[in-house]
């Protein structure tokens, strides 16, 4: 390798560095928000959240492909960056584009709803592309993020229809074409399927994730009184906890955690005195 290319290699690194801050912060901020959602109680529209920065082979590909000049592909291509929002249900994919729309720290340059204009080969999924802005020790500097948002039944056929793309290029023997379309429709029915089912399953979710977040608050009242309470007394409410929690009764779980709060809390109020 000579030294053009090691400095050539060097300048694409400079270039995505700021990309995969982008993508960092957006997989963080947007994680945050199903732990908020999580934390209430409350069914979470966003099921999982990845990303990625193109490779620097995917980016000249794209730009040899799409005619773009070595020095406008950063204004050109809007996926160096990607975010993938994964949805249990696709009216939760409209869900978090309205979270998305309403937001501050990004602007949306466009959106393209694939879901409703469903691709001739079979793709669904909504796009948006946004402006982002990073903060680097250059100064702050506005990208273009690209944030795919589909159900796990469309990403599960996308992430396979982009393996055979890849490996046929432009040359998909026609069976398997075939056998893509036939996946993709049985994956519009199931996610339609869903849907019907959707207000059962998010309360089975729901209830699950109260349960959850009680016994932790529980667990956590529990640790926090042998650090001040006396030691048989906790061994007793730690053996109530286990009894109550077998039984599987929510309202006696829940009664149980109310009065586990009022006695951590007298003992909070006696350690400031």
């Amino acid at each position: 390798m000579g030294g053009n290319d090691i400095m050539e290699i060097q300048l694409w690194r400079e270039i995505l560095a700021p990309y995969a801050l982008a993508v960092n912060e957006l997989i963080v901020k947007f994680n945050h928000i199903i732990d908020e959602y999580r934390r209430t109680g409350a069914y979470s529209p966003i099921e999982l959240v990845t990303g990625r920065v193109k490779t620097i082979s995917s980016i000249l590909e794209k730009a040899q492909k799409k005619n773009i000049p070595l020095d406008e592909i950063e204004e050109k291509i809007d996926d160096i960056a990607g975010i993938r929002i994964i949805c249990q249900f696709v009216e939760d994919i409209y869900k978090v584009v309205d979270i998305i729309r309403n937001r501050s720290d990004m602007i949306i340059k466009s959106e393209n709803d694939y879901i409703e204009n469903m691709k001739k080969s079979g793709y669904r999924s909504y796009h948006i592309t946004v402006y982002y802005d990073v903060v680097t020790l250059k100064g702050t500097k506005r990208l273009q993020v690209e944030i795919q948002i589909r159900t796990l039944g469309m990403n599960f056929w996308a992430t396979i229809e982009h393996s055979l793309q890849y490996k046929y290029k432009q040359n998909m023997p026609e069976h398997i074409r075939d056998r893509l379309s036939s996946a993709a429709e049985a994956i519009l029915i199931l996610d339609r399927e869903m849907s019907a089912i959707r207000d059962e399953i998010m309360d089975a979710q729901n209830s699950f994730t109260i349960k959850a977040n009680m016994v932790a608050d529980i667990l956590n009242n529990i640790q926090n009184l042998y650090k001040v309470a006396n030691k048989q007394e906790v061994l007793k409410i730690q053996d109530e906890f286990f009894r109550i929690y077998q039984k599987n009764d929510a309202q006696e779980l829940e009664k149980f955690s109310k009065d586990l709060d009022m006695i951590a809390q007298r003992y909070r109020a006696q350690s400031l005195h």
